[in-house]
């Protein structure tokens, strides 16, 4: 019997739902979760998720062919050829009985943590990791708190990896999630800081927790091959607000309003341009970090932070908010800030013997990419080169509006592939062309990103600034039927 097993009733404790077995179910022990059937062993519990591209009901074969010890499903008809016939477990819905299983089978471990969830188009990875910075180490009712991120750069305690891989890119689903806060828990963590996107709360991935705080970024084009309108992109971002106690929200972003008009928690607004609780003043921004004012307890404070822009000061507003919430003190809350550092892939600056600013990040929206060339353009003496490209088997109405931007904002621009997956890399650079043409930037298209990263980096002069856009901290490149090979921007530019 494997060490970690669980008792498949014990796993279903509130768990509405209907067991068929040919066995006594108390004897019937679990050793993992899992919703992939090729990823089954003897012993776990399969259950069926209807997906994007998939139905798990359509492998329940082979997951008890595998090993599975018990099913969970939502149509027990399809399970009529499996031989030997499994153990069924029958509920109305899979994904939402996948939570509490989930929960249950790790022993709760979130009842155990301070979840703090961020959500928003942009700004999600470095907000998390902001808030991971201010909670490090601080003392909040006499308890050190030890904080953990989870999102799309990985899962850490403190910034050490745990070295736990997920496939979905920046919230995990729901048997990774569950362990992967035991984990933490083991490591010592305190609270939990992670990214929760769009998808995982449309999919319920993340259902049955209680955050403490939830942050709201922004709201700007992208998804919409999944979610197909904005407004359905917008509700599932406000499911968030339906799970947590008190929510933060950029005043300056429209979606805001919406967003707290339906929102049962508590709220906290920030910005810069609007009436708020928290509003920046004297935004001073320059190549080495951006100034700015902020009023706490009464009291104005100066804060710099060292990563340049304006988008930086509302990453840092929204962190403020949430441990002015979480407890921490003015005090804590202005070494905090002090001690940011960039993230990989976010505004990271690669070294060179060139004289140029060369700036990797992941911008990869219309807004995020505006925001990005704005901040590098504002410290240039030279030419901004805007190098980027749009990913495959994704929205395709943002990229002729990428295109535009970029050319508006750029001296120079170099169309390239970002992850082209099963789209020919040309023909997503054809659309991104139709936007750059109605602007009147020079630009040059090169669809291998190497040879892209190579001119644009080439081209550039002492004083210019070279901005590579859309795959930040990424180490691959994405092609057909998920084939992948080696590559990083940012290791990329250093080599010429």
């Amino acid at each position: 019997m494997r060490n970690d097993m669980r008792n498949l009733n014990e796993i279903l404790i509130n768990v509405d739902c209907v067991v068929k077995s040919e066995v006594d179910v108390a004897d019937i022990n679990i050793g993992g979760i899992v919703i992939d059937s090729r990823k089954v062993k003897p012993g776990d519990l399969f259950v069926c998720i209807e997906g994007l591209s998939f139905d798990g009901h359509d492998f329940i074969e082979q997951a008890v062919a595998s090993g599975a010890a018990a099913v969970v499903c939502s149509n027990e008809c399809l399970t009529a050829g499996a031989s030997p016939r499994p153990t069924i477990v029958s509920v109305s819905n899979t994904r939402a009985a996948m939570n509490t299983i989930s929960a249950n089978f790790y022993g709760n471990p979130a009842d155990s943590l301070v979840l703090t969830g961020v959500t928003g188009t942009n700004g999600k990875t470095s907000v998390t990791h902001f808030i991971q910075t201010l909670l490090d180490g601080a003392l909040i009712a006499g308890e050190e708190r030890l904080p953990g991120v989870i999102g799309t750069s990985g899962a850490n305690v403190a910034g050490i990896d745990l070295g736990i891989e997920y496939l979905t890119s920046t919230t995990p689903d729901t048997p990774e999630l569950h362990a992967i806060f035991t984990e933490m828990l083991k490591n010592g963590a305190t609270d939990v800081v992670m990214e929760v996107s769009s998808h995982s709360l449309a999919l319920n991935k993340v259902g049955g927790l209680l955050f403490e705080v939830g942050v709201f970024t922004n709201l700007t084009q992208d998804h919409l091959d999944f979610h197909q309108t904005m407004d359905n992109y917008r509700d599932a971002k406000a499911k968030l607000f339906h799970q947590c106690k008190t929510g933060i929200f950029n005043a300056d972003d429209p979606a805001s309003a919406l967003i707290m008009s339906g929102a049962p928690c508590a709220e906290l607004t920030y910005g810069i341009d609007s009436p708020c609780d928290f509003r920046a003043g004297n935004v001073r921004c320059t190549g080495a970090g951006t100034y700015f004012t902020l009023s706490i307890n009464g009291t104005t404070e100066d804060f710099f932070i060292g990563i340049p822009g304006k988008f930086s000061v509302y990453n840092a507003l929204a962190a403020i908010c949430a441990a002015i919430t979480l407890g921490l003190s003015t005090a804590q809350i202005k070494d905090g800030i002090s001690r940011i550092k960039g993230v990989p892939g976010r505004f990271q600056s690669v070294p060179n013997n060139k004289n140029i600013t060369i700036i990797v990040d992941y911008a990869h929206t219309p807004d995020a990419l505006e925001n990005i060339i704005k901040s590098v353009r504002e410290f240039t003496t030279g030419k901004v080169i805007t190098l980027f490209g749009c990913g495959g088997d994704r929205d395709s109405e943002k990229r002729p509006i990428m295109g535009r931007v970029a050319g508006e904002l750029s001296d120079y621009c170099v169309l390239t592939s970002d992850n082209p997956r099963n789209e020919e890399p040309d023909e997503i650079i054809k659309e991104i062309e139709l936007g750059i043409l109605e602007t009147n930037c020079k630009y040059v298209k090169i669809a291998d990103r190497a040879e892209a990263v190579k001119a644009a980096v080439g081209m550039a002069a002492p004083g210019d600034s070279v901005v590579l856009a859309g795959k930040g901290a990424e180490d691959y490149q994405e092609f057909e039927n998920g084939r992948r090979i080696k590559f990083n921007d940012a290791d990329c530019a250093a080599g010429y």
